[in-house]
């Protein structure tokens, strides 16, 4: 179903990872609309604000429609009816649309027909699995599997040219989620407000022991450029890339992320369910699992000697408390290593916002 996400990309940063090929075959990059509303963080819920991406047509009537805007808008439905000047007075929240119902209800089918089609990007999402037998959920972080990838050595446009297109973004790939846009007016005046939800469709098999639905994942960049681009691809033809896919992969993290209020690196720090069951017997156990589960990368005293790596927890990826599921091996590792590699290098303006 998807109710919260991760995005905590700096702006630059972001800006590189949704590199892309124009209609002619250039190398860009997106400009930015009001980039100042974009707030990173790794707990996004809805009626926050997270970054999408458009086609540049939406805004200027005689743009390319294979051209790219990125622009954070809030998540969650603020239907053409309501009449109060704060849209957080709202008494329900809709984040998403079922895909086999989106012609039967207007707030979706009219965006849709318009052309209003975005991508929602994010690092992943949280889901929580139902433990059997018990009131408590068990959350875990979706996302696609990760792979180093080569450098692109292409000609970037010099509107948009970063000093070196080495820089461009090679290492976590985004996970880009088909969406809709639409804008409400508030009814005294004032700005338009921008507003986005996603799609979701029956789970993969992979994952439908956590949740019976996920979000409709656009895999790759053809299915992006399609979606996106409404002058040339209909809606028909869009509609035909709302789909499950098995291109994914998933861990299991901390309960820190239960509070959307917690917006730290260990919200998607992988955790060990094995660990967990057999340390469960001890109550000294449990307070030092306790202590690994909630130790914030940015709480370590950088006097304190490293560990040897054997001596290190081994993270498993992909457990399951009932599923049988393969593990992919080393994407959570990867993870790991960019969670660490940011907490070296990350200087002070890049430290995560909480909202």
């Amino acid at each position: 179903m998807c109710g919260r996400t991760s995005c905590h990309l700096p702006r630059d940063v972001l800006t590189r990872a949704c590199a892309y090929q124009d209609r002619r075959g250039q190398q860009r990059l997106p400009e930015w609309r009001d980039p100042d509303k974009y707030c990173p963080s790794y707990n996004k819920s809805p009626q926050s604000n997270s970054p999408v991406l458009l086609s540049r047509l939406h805004f200027e009537k005689d743009a390319d429609s294979s051209e790219r805007i990125i622009a954070p808008m809030r998540w969650g439905l603020v239907p053409s009816w309501f009449k109060e000047s704060d849209p957080s007075k709202l008494q329900f929240n809709t984040t998403n649309c079922r895909s086999d119902t989106i012609m039967e209800k207007r707030s979706f089918k009219v965006p849709l027909g318009k052309g209003r089609r975005c991508v929602v990007l994010a690092d992943g999402f949280y889901e929580w699995q139902r433990c059997q037998g018990t009131n408590q959920r068990q959350p875990y972080f979706i996302y696609f599997p990760q792979i180093k990838t080569e450098k692109c050595s292409g000609r970037i446009s010099a509107h948009y040219s970063p000093e070196n297109w080495e820089k461009v973004w090679d290492n976590w790939r985004l996970l880009t989620m088909a969406g809709i846009f639409d804008c409400w007016e508030p009814p005294e005046g004032g700005d338009v407000l921008y507003f986005f939800f996603f799609f979701t469709v029956d789970s993969c098999k992979g994952l439908s022991d956590i949740h019976h639905r996920m979000p409709a994942i656009l895999d790759g960049e053809e299915a992006v450029s399609k979606w996106l681009d409404f002058g040339e691809v209909s809606t028909q033809e869009a509609l035909k890339l709302i789909h499950s896919t098995e291109n994914i992969t998933f861990h299991a993290v901390s309960s820190v992320v239960n509070n959307s209020r917690n917006n730290t690196p260990e919200c998607l720090a992988p955790v060990d369910l094995v660990v967990k069951k057999e340390l469960k017997a001890s109550g000294s156990s449990q307070r030092m699992l306790q202590w690994l589960a909630t130790k914030s990368p940015k709480k370590e005293d950088s006097k304190t000697p490293q560990k040897e790596e054997s001596d290190v927890p081994q993270w498993s990826s992909q457990f399951l408390q009932k599923s049988s599921v393969p593990t992919k091996r080393g994407t959570a590792g990867l993870l790991e290593q960019w969670l660490k590699r940011e907490k070296e290098e990350e200087p002070v303006a890049k430290r995560p916002y909480s909202q």
